[in-house]
């Protein structure tokens, strides 16, 4: 590897840090059965309200949903974090960002041909593409239906989510303002120690301030983000109904949202 190549796999480790059943009466025929006889088996809930937001509501199937679309983003969703708990969090953040678009008059979908062409990309990036050529049709398809999700649903979710990612950009890049001295504090303290526990010598700041620049600001992005969907949830109304679901909704540390 490049000594290029390393400073930006450190730069890039440095940054990391949404009906009941009715009772009926017996018939007046028919006597009451014996209290010996096997109770019947209780219905089966095939669906159910998990959370309440505002006048929206989350389904059960909806967790679910979410779980499979995980598979979108395998670089950015670890297994181990791919829980009810965290697809509900997902689910309520997307809702409340989509509701703050409508009201702003933002749009919530983006041109197909930007969204195809973000797939384009997606499909070389998923590791377990690889083994299924998803660059092809036929195993595009394969994968999305070993995911139990079709390509229209994730031609609409990545449309969706393209607009969310843009509105974010728009909404807290713009005002933000990062000194020469922020800079340099970085890369004294955080570039420079970690180039150095890999014995490599650090380059001349001139030649990484850019970069460093970039990262800064990307970190102030999230921070603001992050107290903005805080904000979002405490006036939103966010109710959770199934007690199966964790009731803290905070962000976790390393969860890209």
């Amino acid at each position: 590897m490049t000594t290029s190549a390393r400073i930006a796999v450190l730069l890039a480790i440095c940054i990391v840090a949404s009906s009941g059943t009715r009772a009926q009466s017996p018939s007046p025929q028919a006597p009451p059965p014996p209290s010996s006889s096997p109770a019947a088996d209780p219905p089966i809930e095939l669906d159910h309200v998990v959370a309440n937001i505002g006048s929206s509501v989350i389904l059960q199937s909806d967790v679910e949903q979410e779980m499979h679309f995980s598979a979108l983003e395998p670089l950015q969703i670890l297994p181990g974090q791919n829980t009810p708990d965290f697809a509900l969090r997902r689910l309520i953040d997307r809702t409340l960002i989509l509701d703050q678009m409508e009201q702003q008059q933002q749009s919530t979908s983006t041109p197909k041909e930007e969204v195809d062409k973000s797939l384009v990309e997606l499909r070389r990036q998923i590791p377990a593409c690889e083994k299924v050529h998803c660059q092809t049709s036929k195993g595009w398809d394969g994968f999305l239906h070993s995911n139990d999700l079709d390509s229209a649903l994730v031609d609409q979710r990545w449309s969706q989510r393209m607009a969310m990612l843009r509105f974010i950009d728009l909404r807290f890049r713009s005002g933000i303002r990062i000194s020469q001295d922020q800079i340099a504090t970085y890369y004294q303290k955080t570039l420079v120690p970690a180039l150095a526990k890999d014995n490599q010598k650090a380059p001349p700041l001139t030649e990484v301030s850019g970069r460093i620049q970039e990262i800064l600001l990307q970190q102030q992005v999230s921070g603001l983000f992050q107290d903005w969907l805080s904000s979002l949830r405490d006036q939103g109304n966010v109710q959770i109904d199934d007690q199966a679901y964790s009731a803290d909704l905070e962000p976790k540390p390393a969860v890209n949202q």
